[in-house]
């Protein structure tokens, strides 16, 4: 029952997750100062840092990311049942929330770090957990499908 189209989503949405660790989810370029800031998926930088200017360590969204593949990977292994499947993705659901959430929290730190007008820019980084959501969203409901046709397949047992 592996090869069932829920599994296909959730292999993506753990392969969407992961890619957030290696890709920029936003960043700010000061045209004045030459500077740039650079968030990922570990830390908030300069991309060429000034003397006394410390990166800013962002491992909640790189645990957030990790920990919501898992979740996918795990859900897919649990396919003889259903209802942890349901329950799991409801924990995937607030993972990848949490995820999008520290990478708005903080992108708005790194607005503070370059003080300018000009808004930051969201990278692939910051749209892959929005692509993973909707393939949760997907995964659920293709899974509760299957739920509905066992119940009623015995029902006429």
């Amino acid at each position: 029952m592996i090869q069932r189209i829920q599994s296909v989503f959730l292999l993506l949405l753990a392969l969407a997750m992961l890619s957030v660790l290696f890709l920029p989810i936003w960043s700010k370029f000061d045209p004045s100062s030459k500077q740039t800031v650079v968030l990922t998926a570990t830390q908030l930088a300069f991309e060429q840092p000034a003397a006394g200017t410390a990166p800013v360590a962002t491992w909640p969204i790189a645990v957030l990311a990790v920990a919501s593949a898992a979740v996918a990977v795990l859900e897919i292994f649990q396919f003889r049942n259903r209802f942890n499947q349901l329950k799991l993705g409801a924990v995937n659901f607030l993972l990848i929330v949490g995820t999008i959430g520290a990478g708005f929290y903080y992108s708005g730190v790194g607005e503070r770090m370059l003080n300018i007008k000009i808004p930051g820019e969201f990278a692939a980084g910051f749209y892959l957990p929005t692509l993973a959501l909707l393939l949760n969203l997907l995964a659920n409901r293709f899974i509760r499908n299957d739920e509905r046709l066992v119940r009623s397949q015995d029902r006429l047992r």
